[in-house]
């Protein structure tokens, strides 16, 4: 398969809002094909990632629009600081999966970063497409499972973080999600 051409454009202010719908739009097209409509893993009503989740995601790092063919085909969100980098978001809109679009916009990430000698990334356990995407593809390794019993250290204030933690009627073991990394050569 022919690598996608994309571009990462910076997230402009007035494509913010569209970047956060299209964001939560990607997420649940994703938890709705692994489960259709028995999934429960939302954060908030109707939706697999909050806005809330997204907003501070960009507002702490770096927002870019992945853009193919002159459309816009998804988004990312990065963080770094010198050696380490970590991928907080990446979507395409679901019309682009399966397009190579997903793999050329990592591949521009690392471009942009070849100070980064270790990326990190977070998944859910369900996401099997990004699972696969990450390891298969992007060759990524699962280094971490976190889950009701080995709690994400990132989480320790985070409301919606507790909330899919709680153990008032015990642990949901449904609930969890996987650490990656990923060690530059």
């Amino acid at each position: 398969m022919k690598k996608a051409q994309v571009q990462l454009i910076p997230l402009q202010d007035d494509d913010r809002e569209q970047f956060i719908k299209d964001n939560q739009r990607a997420f649940k097209y994703g938890a709705m094909e692994e489960f259709g409509l028995r999934n429960d893993q939302f954060e908030e009503e109707d939706e697999i990632i909050s806005r809330r989740t997204i907003e501070d995601s960009i507002d702490k790092g770096e927002a870019y629009r992945i853009v193919c063919d002159g459309e816009k085909a998804g988004g990312a969100v990065i963080h770094t600081d010198g050696a380490r980098g970590e991928l907080d978001l990446l979507f395409t809109l679901p019309e682009a999966h399966s397009k190579g679009i997903g793999y050329a916009a990592w591949c521009e990430i690392e471009r942009l970063h070849p100070e980064v000698e270790v990326w990190e990334t977070v998944t859910p356990y369900f996401e099997t497409r990004n699972i696969h995407f990450y390891v298969n593809k992007c060759g990524f390794h699962i280094v971490e499972f976190y889950n009701p019993f080995h709690r994400d250290p990132r989480c320790h204030d985070d409301a919606e973080c507790e909330e899919e933690y709680s153990e008032d009627d015990g642990p949901d073991p449904s609930s969890g999600d996987f650490r990656f990394e990923k060690r530059m050569r």
